[in-house]
């Protein structure tokens, strides 16, 4: 039977119990006439997955594959329409259902593919079957490991850049915080392609290193006392002052974002890491700077993505690649990489080897 991995239940509280990972045997689906037999060829990590394992996820479940982004082939269909369409198409599978089109939030009941009660689907497995309106076909410069690290952490930054900074025009100032992290990496590259000044925070000299060499214009090691003004003086002459901040941290943003900031701008929020408040302060609303939440994505906005990404030739940054589903060590040592954070982009496990189609 084809496998796929889980979590295994064990005593402990949240935040204080770290599940082991477990392959568990699943029959093979049969997709019904809406839907598409997909072989994933790779699958990728996420901040979410990580906190699932240590049960700090809503609805986190022990009988549901981890992970929601996944590529992969398409190997069998519901219906001869479907045949025709999709048969044998390489494709990416959207990490989230219930968010069709609207621009201000889901619809209805959002769920996230992988590792919890809302959705029965995750991506570290060999085979899924899912409706044939959840997948985009695959950009052809995209290799089988870059598709699968495109999903979740190109929507959240697709949808914070493009829809919700309002700012993703040529010669506009963005600053991306924590860089290194998908999404971020994911930001820097839309909103450089798109013609932004973009500017970089790190606590790591060598992530700034290596943003710059991906286009960021200039970079900030929020470590060292008063960044805020390292960063005023790398800003251009006829623009001092940045238009929007891209942050994933919390924290102090606002305070120092209110020092850089211009009349107006904004804050797009789409993570807390450093605790689940942040104080808005009075400095803040003299400016006029607006906070805006930003969550994963709409289906539309997922289209869009990958068209971007397909026309710009985007390739996701990958940190690491492990190679198959019986290599729980491996897999375990992307999840520590993503505990200490020294990852420098995706982290993948490629199920399917690119090129081993005789497997499917």
């Amino acid at each position: 039977m084809p496998k796929a991995i889980t979590i295994k239940k064990i005593d402990g509280k949240p935040g204080q119990v770290y599940y082991p990972l477990v392959t568990i045997e699943v029959p093979k689906p049969t997709p019904k006439e809406n839907e598409i037999l997909i072989r994933l060829t790779s699958a990728s990590l996420n901040h979410r997955d990580l906190f699932i394992r240590q049960h700090l996820y809503p609805g986190t479940t022990f009988d549901v594959p981890l992970l929601a982004d996944g590529s992969g082939t398409v190997i069998a269909t519901g219906s001869p329409s479907l045949d025709k369409t999709w048969k044998s198409k390489r494709v990416i599978l959207n990490p989230g259902q219930g968010w069709d089109s609207s621009p201000e939030g889901p619809e209805g009941q959002y769920a996230i593919l992988g590792g919890t009660k809302t959705c029965p689907l995750g991506t570290l497995q060999e085979y899924v079957c899912l409706d044939a309106k959840e997948v985009e076909e695959a950009p052809l410069h995209l290799s089988n490991v870059e598709s699968a690290a495109l999903p979740l952490t190109g929507l959240t930054a697709w949808r914070a850049v493009m829809t919700k900074s309002g700012n993703a025009k040529p010669g506009h100032n963005i600053l991306i915080t924590g860089i290194g992290g998908g999404v971020a990496l994911m930001a820097l590259q839309f909103a450089s392609a798109a013609g932004v000044n973009v500017f970089v925070s790190s606590g790591s000299e060598e992530k700034l290193k290596k943003a710059r060499e991906l286009g960021a214009q200039g970079g900030v090691n929020y470590k060292e006392e008063k960044w805020e003004n390292k960063l005023i003086e790398q800003l251009p002459k006829d623009r001092k002052y940045l238009d929007a901040i891209v942050d994933g941290a919390g924290g102090d943003i606002v305070d120092k974002g209110a020092k850089l900031l211009k009349n107006g701008g904004v804050i797009v929020s789409y993570g807390m890491t450093t605790g689940p408040k942040m104080p808005y302060s009075m400095g803040a609303v003299l400016k006029n700077i607006e906070i805006r939440g930003s969550t994963m994505g709409s289906r539309k906005e997922f289209a869009d993505m990958v068209d971007f990404v397909r026309t710009k030739q985007v390739h996701p940054i990958l940190s690491r690649v492990v190679h198959g589903l019986e290599n729980l060590d491996g897999i375990n040592g992307l999840f520590e990489d993503m505990k200490t954070g020294s990852q420098f982009g995706k982290l993948v496990v490629e199920i399917v080897k690119d090129g081993d189609g005789s497997k499917l």
